[in-house]
């Protein structure tokens, strides 16, 4: 059965490594929304096969609402985000999401950040495990700590009012990445996700924390490592450092 090409304001941009036994199910999520999203899979030259799945989804069901963008090599997170962003600015998108494939976000969520830019006015809606407490599901506590702290410890180095600083859950208005300049950003992994608010936050942009439930992945394996944490804990002197001497563009 063929679905009617629907057309949406919103695409969510997924970049997936290994993820064959999430991918179909998270995209059949999204689609199952009453709001019409549209999805963006970047693809790191998967070996497991993920791409081939989506391109099968591609032709036989969602033609013209599911892409496919797809690298050769691991390249890391933020350049696929960076390329998932340029390539949704290239088309006609007015609300860009960054979502995981692994079900640690819940897709009944999307319709929360996007009512929190498209009917309240912000400009960035962050999906937000620490905005009343701790919303984490069977994560291991070290992990909890690890992650608790690092986002305590963004805020009091950088003065930057999010709690939530490495959640990779958002939805961004069209102009906030126009405005940013993508080919300045610096980091690649969970530093990423906080050198892209905090360069919102510094450019001027309204910011709303929205408090999601964290799930940890069921399937596959988790992508968290030691350089992950040293790459974020010495690239936020530089954001900070970057605050203080570095021009942002305006608004």
């Amino acid at each position: 059965m063929h679905h009617h090409m629907k057309n949406s304001d919103s695409i969510v941009i997924i970049p997936t490594y290994n993820e064959k036994e999430n991918i179909e199910k998270i995209i059949r999520a999204i689609y199952s929304l009453e709001k019409s999203f549209h999805i963006l899979v970047v693809d790191d030259g998967s070996p497991d096969g993920t791409a081939a799945i989506v391109k099968g989804l591609m032709a036989n069901e969602f033609e013209g609402q599911l892409f496919i963008l797809e690298r050769s090599g691991k390249l890391g997170l933020g350049t696929a985000y960076i390329a998932g962003f340029k390539w949704a600015l290239e088309h006609t998108y007015d609300y860009i999401f960054e979502m995981d494939a692994d079900f640690s976000h819940d897709p009944n969520d999307l319709p929360r950040l996007y009512a929190a830019c498209a009917d309240e006015g912000y400009d960035l809606a962050i999906g937000s495990r620490y905005v009343s407490g701790v919303n984490v599901v069977n994560w291991p506590m070290g992990r909890v700590l690890m992650s608790y702290f690092a986002s305590k410890y963004v805020r009091f180095v950088t003065g930057f009012k999010v709690h939530d600083t490495t959640a990779g859950f958002k939805c961004y208005k069209r102009r906030v990445l126009q405005t940013i300049e993508l080919d300045k950003i610096r980091f690649k992994g969970y530093a990423f996700q906080i050198e892209m608010k905090f360069t919102a936050y510094k450019i001027g942009f309204k910011i709303k924390e929205v408090p999601v439930i964290f799930v940890n992945r069921q399937e596959g394996t988790s992508k968290m490592s030691g350089g992950i944490f040293g790459e974020a804990f010495f690239g936020v002197m530089r954001l900070r450092w970057d605050g203080w001497t570095r021009k942002y563009p305006k608004i």
